[in-house]
This record gives structure tokens, C-alpha cells and sequence, in this order.
């Protein structure tokens, strides 16, 4: 398993590196700068994220925030803070645990286990419980095969139109910004910008709602972004 450590003191960094992996056989990524881990975080498919609050760039809580926005992920923050409103803060913004420096590093290995275990359970669950196809008035997604269809009619699909359609579907009545759009489906480090969101939409739209009326899946909240209808 792969984890991410979000840490600017190298010393430390590498400490919990050497423990997570002698003790628990991880692979773990090693970062120093705040808006290169987030970008990593949100880009890359980690098992867990560890992360300090004290970054340049870019603060461990900041980088908590944004990756709750569009990812469900076990995260454990490291601080040197130990008042109670930092702790809370940090809990507050998603984190599922909150670790005060100084701490044994078996603690640590313990606690990412201990995570890591609990939302394998969760996952597991789910799993068990949701279909691979995922059906809306007509509309089927084949979660597995990566395959839609329309009133029967297979429509294809390149990776990232299936991916948008995918995520805004699993999310119905939600409204997403094409920022939030862009980050969870390219990723932070992607070449473009956010107007590639609307010219997927607008494929999408093209394929699977073509001379519906009105609106039956994908709607525009002007001024902004968009929402799958429920």
C-alpha cells in the first residue's frame, strides 16, 4: 500500500518513512512543500495521507479541506500544536485523526493500521451494497465495464467524459464548480484549464440527452457549475 507523507522536516519525514515501512510494509511517498503534496494527494490514489500543519506553500489543514472536497481518504494530521481549538479545527475540516508532536512512532504505525483497517471495512461494505450498474430514467452506467447506455442504446464514451458522468451521477443534486469538476476528474497537476469541463458536458450532453426536453440529467446552475438531477 502507498502512502502519502506530507512533511517539510526531512529528518522527521523519513523517521515515520522508516517506521510505516519495516512495521507495516508501506511504500510511502515523501513530500516537503504544501501545494506539491496537495497536488499529489488529490492526483495520485494513496491508501493513506499523513500530513503536517506547519508547511511552506501551503497549510496541513488547507491541504485537509481541499482534499475532502473531492476525496474520501483516510488522513491523519501531525502538529506540533496541542491546544484542544487546533484539534478540533482539524477534526472539523476531516481529518480522522489528530496526532501532537512529540509521539512514538509505533503509535503511528498503529494508528495508520488502525485507519487504513476501518476504511477497508467501510469500502468493503459499500461495495457489497451498491450496484454495478447504476440506473437513472434510462440511463444505465456499467461501473465495472465503464460502459453507458441510453433507452438501451449503448453510447460511447471517452475516459473522462465516463469519469465526469460517472462522479456527477453518483452525486445526485449535488452542484459542482467546474474547479471542483476539473480537480477531482483531471486532477490538480493536469494540463488545461476548467473550460475543458464545459466542453465535456457539452459531449455528454450531446450523447445522452440529444432532443430531450427538458433537461433530464445534467443541469447548469447559472453563475455556478452544474448538477445531476436526482
Amino acid at each position: 500500500m502507498r502512502l502519502l507523507i506530507i512533511e517539510d522536516d526531512q529528518s522527521v519525514a523519513e523517521l515515520e518513512r522508516d517506521y510505516l515501512t519495516l512495521n507495516g510494509g508501506f511504500d510511502c511517498d515523501l513530500c516537503g512543500d504544501g501545494v506539491e503534496g496537495l497536488q499529489k494527494a488529490l492526483a495520485e490514489d494513496y491508501a493513506l495521507i499523513i500530513v503536517d500543519v506547519m508547511l511552506p506553500g501551503l497549510s496541513g489543514f488547507e491541504i485537509c479541506r481541499r482534499v475532502r472536497e473531492v476525496k474520501d481518504v483516510p488522513l491523519i494530521i501531525i502538529s506540533a500544536l496541542a491546544d484542544d481549538i487546533d484539534k478540533v479545527r482539524g477534526l472539523g475540516l476531516g481529518a480522522d485523526d489528530y496526532m501532537t508532536k512529540p509521539f512514538s512512532p509505533s503509535e503511528l504505525v498503529a494508528r495508520v493500521k488502525g485507519h487504513i483497517q476501518r476504511y477497508e471495512r467501510l469500502v468493503g461494505s459499500e461495495k457489497k451494497a451498491r450496484p454495478e450498474i447504476l440506473k437513472i430514467r434510462g440511463l444505465e452506467i456499467d461501473r465495472e465495464a465503464r460502459r453507458v447506455w441510453v433507452n438501451g442504446a449503448e453510447k460511447a464514451m471517452t475516459g473522462k467524459e465516463y469519469d465526469l458522468l460517472l462522479f456527477l451521477a453518483e452525486h445526485p443534486d449535488v452542484v459542482f464548480s467546474k474547479d471542483k469538476l476539473f480537480d477531482h476528474v483531471w486532477g490538480m497537476d493536469a494540463i488545461g484549464d476548467v473550460s475543458t469541463v464545459t466542453v465535456h458536458i457539452k459531449h455528454i450532453r450531446d450523447k445522452i440527452e440529444a432532443g430531450m426536453e427538458p433537461v433530464q440529467y445534467i443541469e447548469t446552475v447559472w453563475g455556478v457549475g452544474y448538477r445531476f438531477r436526482g
